[in-house]
């Protein structure tokens, strides 16, 4: 793997524990409640689309070892290009349902 590559990924993986530590005792009414908690959420799923679109870019190989790897980029654009359309329940959902996951692969492939 190459560096630049490892450095999109520990990215992802520091933006994921960024994630797990705001909404760490929150549930989804906090959550939508919270105009920052959900600035900051929506920022580091950014951080992640983005990253995971670098890494793709420079290692396409990569798809392979990334489940969902075009949603997440697809994700990306959509808070940044569509933020009038986000939902706070979908994000909610990704981060309570997919985020694990995509930490736990996120983690072996740095290993």
């Amino acid at each position: 793997m190459q560096p630049e590559t490892r450095k999109y990924l520990y990215d992802i993986l520091r933006a994921c524990e960024a994630i797990f530590e705001f909404t760490k005792g929150k549930d989804f009414a906090s959550y939508e409640a919270d105009l920052l908690l959900r600035s900051g959420v929506e920022r580091q799923l950014m951080i992640i689309g983005e990253a995971m679109n670098q890494a793709m870019h420079d290692e396409p190989e990569i798809c392979e070892d990334i489940a969902e790897i075009r949603e997440i980029v697809n994700l990306r654009n959509v808070i940044v290009h569509g933020y009038a359309i986000v939902e706070n329940a979908t994000i909610w959902g990704i981060v309570q349902g997919d985020l694990p996951a995509l930490y736990d692969q996120i983690k072996r492939l740095l290993q």
